[in-house]
């Protein structure tokens, strides 16, 4: 029999579940699926991992159409995204988008992107609590955690990514990225093994967003500078906030001490 996941990808996600904990016997779990490879071979993981770890979980897969026509029937990339999904024995719920954003003409492709996402992720918290599932994950990897940080550097002015396990709303949820030790071509390698082909994005602005940008900045610092890629990673779990610029006292609207 084919062999889906190498001796180092298996030991990675393994690696990943155990250094967070992402999952625990009797969790039900909802994975949201865009179309993408990624999340693709997320939903596939979720349910073979069912039948090798130790603990039992309940998996539930949810893709969000972002584009159903007006009469409601599924877009062409919602049936795609099933219809791969159905052919490895998973079964996935499309729902139609809640607040599908429409794109208007001179309007910021920054502002449009962080709308649709945010509305996207409300409706899987809501979907996630109608399902009963306290856990919600996502097919994010370690390139995706590397991009955040440097799109929060550049962007947002805060050293901070996305973890591979997140507690929301005092712990009712929690995030989880099982990929997150994987590099992107690794998930590509994955999704190829297992037949599974990327659904095309049909959102005119899917490469003009900030993340495509810091993208190829990455690609350029990796190929000047070898080894940089792990070392970037690594450097995420090895915050030396003594040396960081934090404020030993609060700010104030006091003017400073004088002698």
């Amino acid at each position: 029999m084919k062999r889906i996941l190498s001796v180092g990808e298996n030991r990675r996600v393994a690696q990943a579940m155990l250094d967070y904990g992402m999952l625990a016997d009797g969790d039900r779990v909802l994975a949201a699926v865009s179309g993408g490879i990624d999340s693709l071979v997320l939903a596939w993981l979720l349910h073979y991992w069912q039948r090798k770890a130790p603990i039992a979980y309940e998996v539930e897969v949810v893709h969000i159409d972002m584009q159903p026509d007006d009469n409601g029937r599924h877009s062409n990339r919602a049936e795609q995204t099933a219809a791969q999904l159905a052919a490895l024995g998973i079964a996935c719920q499309i729902l139609p988008a809640e607040q599908p954003v429409v794109l208007e003409e001179g309007a910021d492709p920054a502002g449009l992107c962080h709308r649709c996402a945010r509305n996207r992720r409300r409706q899987l918290f809501e979907q996630a609590r109608q399902s009963d599932c306290g856990k919600l994950a996502f097919g994010h990897h370690r390139d995706d955690i590397v991009e955040t940080f440097f799109i929060n550097l550049t962007s947002g002015g805060n050293i901070s990514t996305m973890r591979p396990k997140q507690e929301l709303f005092s712990g009712r949820i929690a995030l989880i990225r099982p990929l997150a030790y994987l590099e992107k071509e690794e998930i590509r390698a994955i999704g190829k093994r297992l037949g599974l082909e990327p659904v095309p994005a049909t959102c005119p602005l899917a490469e003009q967003t900030r993340r495509k940008d810091i993208r190829d900045l990455l690609q350029h610092i990796y190929a000047q500078l070898p080894g940089s890629r792990e070392q970037i990673f690594a450097a995420l779990g090895n915050v030396r906030a003594e040396y960081l610029l934090l404020q030993e006292t609060k700010r104030s609207c006091r003017p400073p001490l004088t002698a």
